[in-house]
């Protein structure tokens, strides 16, 4: 088990920062604007609350559209997305996502990669820090270089090409295997955020 409460915590931290003139700016996830990120993370968090209470899974993690009650709501799923992966149940049998099938215990950590590479996609494209505790860092890693040395078809959907860097935090090289640049912002600009503990 882990704990998803921090990564979960820090993510509403971050979309606090997101004001309605925020949803159009780009993030490092391709084509997506903020408001595409802010729907995927809506559609994931709905998605792994059924996983982690071994309820028949719904849509996949798609962008849903934004509503205007999407911070209330967004912030209603972490909470519930935390609480439902405390429960020891959550980390036994198996469950689905994105088409595959595999024992909970792994798609716990995929839900805590999602946190925390979301939440440092969307501190990027708004300007703001991100705060990632060492442990969860760990995990996150441990689960992303599974993926180092796959061709890119293999990591098409999941993260973009490796960005090879020889220096930075533990968290900046974890995001450079995703595929991320964490010298530069969301729209090319060079990166004066700090990633933090």
């Amino acid at each position: 088990m882990h704990d998803l409460g921090p990564a979960a915590r820090e993510l509403s931290r971050i979309t606090a920062h997101v004001g309605d003139g925020d949803l159009d700016r780009p993030t490092p996830c391709g084509d997506w604007r903020v408001r595409d990120l802010l729907g995927h993370l809506l559609a994931f968090a709905t998605h792994f609350i059924g996983v982690a209470r071994h309820e028949a899974p719904g849509a996949g993690g798609a962008p849903h559209e934004l509503t205007d009650d999407w911070r209330a709501v967004l912030d209603d799923r972490l909470v519930e997305l935390a609480a439902a992966w405390s429960e020891p149940s959550a980390w036994e049998g198996a469950g689905s996502a994105g088409g595959l099938t595999m024992p909970t215990a792994e798609l716990g950590v995929v839900a805590l990669e999602e946190l925390v590479l979301h939440g440092w996609d969307l501190a990027q494209s708004v300007g703001t820090k991100i705060a990632v505790r060492d442990e969860d860092v760990a995990i996150v890693a441990g689960f992303v270089a599974q993926f180092e040395h796959a061709d890119q078809d293999a990591r098409t959907g999941l993260y973009g090409p490796v960005v090879h860097t020889t220096s930075g935090t533990e968290l900046e090289r974890v995001l450079a295997l995703a595929g991320r640049d964490a010298t530069l912002t969301a729209d090319g600009g060079t990166s004066t955020i700090t990633s933090t503990r």
